[in-house]
């Protein structure tokens, strides 16, 4: 299938539209969410809260006997919320620090889940096939119910950040300020994390419990590079979110055998990898730029200082000096000095150079300055 056919099949074919709107649904709302958990610097909590949804998924099968989504989404959510509060209650009872906290209930939860999907594999109902595509996702099952699930929390999480946005900051930027306010941060707190959790566990069928986490962080880690703006910030992890769900599901339908999953994750990552170079604030690439200019105008700012020491021995500062003098300098360069004739601080005229009134002056604020920093 190539690009063009699938642009055609997105508004033709039930399945590959299906697939396309739950995955930019999914991505938004990751991405959305997820700037909260890279602002307060939790980006293990992605990974530890869908690692601890597996048991929930194998009990409510073993419980219930039977595959519906939503019944195991349901099961996913309440072990995922169980894992959540153990997590804070580790934290705010124990001397553990949060990051050990989310590595031991992740790697609880993930363990006795998979200790759980084993057993249902051994068992002799052959119903059981199909559970391990949480683990890795499975976006060929979404179906319209789960777009509308999808959309309705997407909805209900933005009415919510609207509603509660300047407390949402606050507690964000100032926890200390936000609770001698008198909100009730720990509300707050609960509110916020269980909307992750939510999120996260709609996405489980999607890209799986293993990839969630990236769907939650890659957007955010992307916005967090062009902006520092939390509304801004929030608004194009949404976007990036929902772009690699649609360009995840695009390469994934046109080229054969790609999963999905793995597929948006990877197009979320290459959003990450641009923002990290390309952003004019935190870009590595506009970092290196400046850099480089910083270190050109200082060298400038050094030879024309030092030719000032040079002029300002002479009453006429127009008096011309060989440019052999110069390379008494040490950070002197031919191309220096063209860029000082080219703004024109100096003028040359054969081997000899001089000040201008406005190379003088620029060197006079220059050495005087340096002086008074001394």
């Amino acid at each position: 299938m190539d690009f063009l056919e699938y642009i055609r099949l997105v508004f033709t074919d039930y399945t590959l539209r299906t697939i396309t709107l739950g995955t930019a649904i999914l991505g938004a709302v990751t991405g959305m969410l997820g700037s909260f958990a890279v602002l307060r610097k939790q980006s293990l909590l992605g990974d530890a809260i869908s690692h601890a949804a597996l048991p929930g998924i194998a009990i409510a099968f073993l419980i219930t006997g039977t595959k519906d989504s939503n019944v195991l989404l349901l099961g996913a959510l309440i072990s995922g919320l169980i894992g959540t509060f153990w997590i804070r209650g580790i934290i705010t009872k124990t001397h553990l620090k949060s990051d050990t906290a989310l590595g031991l209930i992740l790697s609880l939860f993930f363990g006795f889940g998979m200790l759980l999907l084993t057993f249902i594999q051994k068992q002799p109902n052959a119903n059981q096939a199909g559970l391990d595509k949480y683990l890795f996702g499975q976006a060929a099952t979404l179906l319209e119910s789960d777009v509308w699930m999808m959309a309705t929390v997407t909805g209900i999480c933005l009415i919510i950040l609207l509603l509660f946005w300047k407390e949402f900051k606050m507690l964000l930027f100032d926890a200390d300020f936000t609770k001698t306010l008198g909100f009730n941060t720990k509300a707050i707190d609960i509110l916020i994390t269980s909307f992750i959790v939510l999120a996260i566990v709609l996405g489980l069928q999607t890209v799986g419990v293993v990839l969630m986490s990236a769907m939650l962080l890659a957007p955010a880690a992307a916005a967090r590079q062009w902006t520092n703006s939390l509304g801004k910030m929030v608004f194009l992890a949404a976007i990036f979110g929902a772009l690699s769900g649609v360009f995840g599901t695009a390469v994934s339908a046109t080229q054969n055998n790609l999963s999905t999953g793995p597929v948006i994750v990877i197009i979320a990552s290459v959003f990450v990898l641009v923002s990290f170079v390309f952003s004019p604030s935190r870009g590595l690439l506009f970092k290196q730029i400046r850099f480089i200019k910083n270190r050109r105008d200082l060298k400038l700012n050094k030879t024309l200082a030092f030719m000032y020491g040079i002029a300002e021995t002479h009453e006429n500062i127009s008096h011309p000096h060989t440019v052999k003098i110069l390379n008494n300098f040490q950070g002197f360069t031919k191309g220096t000095l063209q860029k000082l004739v080219h703004k024109n601080y100096v003028t040359l005229e054969g081997n000899m150079w001089s000040l201008t009134k406005k190379g003088f002056q620029a060197a006079s604020n220059l050495y005087n300055q340096q002086n008074d920093d001394e």
